[in-house]
């Protein structure tokens, strides 16, 4: 493929020309399973390149930790030889984050079933932002009582490791409610007309709901968080 401005050769598809110091692709949206991982690079609406990484996961201990890296790194390299104004991405969660730490571009999720149409269909739609504070700082060092002891943090920690989430604000505690025999449990619910989201935690009888303060501006964008914040917890073992 040569450059569409200088026509100097590329070595891949979609790569950033080192010629002229221009872009061939805009977008890079990435499909990262556990095993496979496809890298395509869209140039407003067409698939300029396309590239599969693939691994062969490792059980457990030191050389799973070395291999999940060095194939989040491949990923990640094929995105930085297209330097594209924006990350699109979905699959396994354990990939992407991984793949993001290594990453310095806005960095988005869209969903799984088909994540370049997804793309497609939000272009001219705000991206969220992407916030890159600690977890720490999201929770903002609220003594607030927490119920649910350690699982009852690990949620709040869940939550606030989504990069749409900016805070979280722990709410009143309802002690008021049915029993469950089922430990920790939280689901995310109704996004409200600002994106914001509701987190309710449930500990036997004991029910809190939280506010989670999100990057989205409206309450189509904050359906997306919250899906996206329950899916998480659902991994994790403690969504409702």
């Amino acid at each position: 493929m040569e450059c569409r401005h200088c026509a100097s050769a590329l070595e891949r598809p979609g790569d950033y020309c080192l010629v002229c110091r221009s872009a061939n692709a805009d977008t890079a949206v990435l499909d990262c399973g556990r095993e496979r991982a496809t890298v395509s690079c869209l140039l407003e609406e067409t698939v300029v390149a396309e590239r599969t990484i693939t691994t062969e996961p490792e059980e457990e201990g030191r050389w799973a930790t070395t291999e999940l890296r060095n194939y989040a790194g491949r990923v990640a390299d094929e995105v930085r030889r297209k330097r594209p104004e924006e990350v699109y991405a979905a699959g396994d969660r354990e990939v992407l984050s991984s793949v993001r730490a290594d990453l310095h571009y806005p960095f988005y999720r869209v969903r799984d079933d088909d994540p370049i149409e997804a793309v497609r269909e939000r272009r001219g739609e705000p991206a969220l932002e992407v916030v890159e504070a600690s977890v720490a700082e999201k929770l903002g060092g609220s003594h607030s009582t927490l119920i649910g002891g350690r699982d009852g943090r690990t949620v709040l920690e869940t939550v606030a490791d989504h990069p749409h989430v900016k805070k979280i604000v722990p709410g009143p505690i309802d002690a008021g409610g049915s029993g469950s025999r089922t430990g920790v449990r939280a689901k995310a619910t109704r996004a409200d007309g600002t994106g914001n989201v509701r987190l309710l935690i449930r500990d036997g009888s004991s029910v809190q709901e939280n506010r989670v303060v999100t990057t989205a501006g409206d309450r189509k964008l904050g359906e997306h968080v919250r899906a996206d914040l329950n899916d998480a917890l659902a991994e994790a073992g403690l969504r409702e």
